[in-house]
């Protein structure tokens, strides 16, 4: 099996992972508050990788001094800006579904090109196109009949906001740095501030985190230490479009699960929405036509 399919395969691993995983971030604030939770999932997240990090180092060379600065300062700024998306989307999924926050979320795969505006990449005809598309999709998903966006579709699309950002950090650094170095730093830094803003908001106690500690699990083991583990080694192989696109399935699955495990339901209008939005990601991945002159893609 050739390293771009590899890539791919922990891309779509990872997806499917995430998608379950806004069921276990619903289901864990019956219990603890979002920042609560969410150091808890990154802290366990960061745990669980430190024997692979040990078993990988005895193989590799050792790193230097240039290297350690480029990791600490990647991975610092990676888990500084998933602490603002994920408390983002904790907060979100208080008042919206798993799945309609799933699909809001995927709206990254069409702001990374966007935001490449101000990295000096083009931007393809079919890119606005589909974001245009995204953005009737999001009326269909977040405008209830009263004309109003709600809360928790507000807050998701801040958290698509910054996981674009996140996608982009990870594009730079991960080729540089060990990746699950990279992924436990981000994990730490998420978990350290989650705990600083849990002291000063919340009251959790010891019994509430017990009686969460599947949802907890699953977050932080799989959702945590696996996926995000999985998207920085599957980045290193795999162009930025696909693996865009590979990870908006993240998306299907949350509707998906969301639909089994919680019974959620969407209205006709809603999943039309939904449609529109996967139509949007996919269409914003789609190769145009090469170019011969110089100049970014």
């Amino acid at each position: 099996m050739g390293k771009n399919m590899k890539g791919e395969l922990m891309l779509i691993l990872a997806a499917m992972i995430w998608g379950a995983a806004f069921v276990a971030q619903s289901v864990g604030m019956d219990y603890v508050g979002p920042f609560t939770f969410q150091a808890a999932r990154c802290l366990l997240g960061a745990l669980v990788l430190l024997p692979v990090i040990a078993g990988f180092s005895r193989a590799r060379p050792k790193e230097t001094a240039q290297t350690r600065k480029t990791l600490w300062t990647g991975g610092a700024l990676c888990g500084l800006i998933l602490f603002a998306a994920t408390s983002l989307q904790q907060f979100g999924l208080l008042y919206t579904t798993a799945g309609k926050s799933g699909f809001i979320t995927a709206l990254y795969v069409v702001l990374v090109p966007v935001l490449g505006i101000f990295l000096h990449h083009r931007t393809r005809l079919n890119t606005w196109i589909s974001v245009a598309i995204a953005a009737a999709a999001l009326y269909l998903l977040c405008i209830n009949g009263s004309f109003t966006v709600g809360r928790g579709e507000l807050l998701t699309l801040g958290c698509a906001l910054c996981f674009s950002f996140q996608i982009l950090a990870v594009d730079h650094y991960s080729p540089h740095v060990n990746g699950v170095k990279l992924a436990c730093i981000q994990f730490l830094v998420c978990g350290f501030l989650s705990l600083l803003a849990m002291a000063l908001t919340e009251s959790p106690s010891w019994a509430a985190v017990a009686r969460c500690w599947l949802p907890i699990a699953y977050a932080g083991i799989l959702s945590c230490g696996v996926a995000y583990t999985l998207q920085i080694l599957g980045q290193r192989v795999t162009s930025p479009a696909v693996a865009s696109l590979l990870m908006s399935l993240e998306s299907a699955f949350a509707v998906l699960f969301g639909w089994l495990l919680l019974r959620e339901r969407l209205s006709v209008k809603e999943y039309f929405g939904c449609a529109l939005m996967f139509g949007a990601i996919v269409l914003a991945q789609l190769p145009g036509k090469k170019r011969t002159g110089p100049g970014p893609a």
